[in-house]
């Protein structure tokens, strides 16, 4: 027999997948793209909440609007996934820029990091 404690679990992840599913059909993002969470593979985090997609149990599909550029894009299920669980990103962030922006503003960092190195060495040859 299950606990009280898993049986509200199980029904806070049935609502959250009702939720989400809801959401997504009114923002016009198919919910057939979907990819299992697996929570052991998240980086830990010392916050109190947890985010939607592990409520749901699944990553979806979300719309975003890239920062530099203004482009329509989408953060595939599947790009969630391995950000999440492989390159254990932090679980409250989501997509901000396209990929020609991210490697335009990488490219900038390196450039800016460059030229602050080279001063420091200037500075320290003197």
């Amino acid at each position: 027999m299950k606990s009280a404690r898993d049986r509200r679990i199980k029904r806070k992840a049935k609502r959250a997948e009702k939720r989400a599913r809801r959401q997504a059909i009114a923002k016009g993002v198919f919910i057939e793209n979907r990819i299992a969470v697996n929570t052991s593979l998240l980086a830990p985090t010392n916050s109190y909440g947890r985010p939607d997609f592990v409520y749901r149990g699944f990553y979806v599909d979300l719309p975003f609007t890239c920062k530099d550029c203004g482009k329509k894009e989408v953060w595939t299920s599947r790009q969630q996934k391995w950000w999440y669980e492989v390159a254990k990103g932090d679980m409250f962030t989501v997509a901000a820029r396209c990929r020609p922006c991210r490697r335009k503003e990488n490219q900038r960092k390196t450039e800016s990091r460059r030229v602050h190195l080279e001063g420091l060495e200037r500075k320290r040859a003197s």
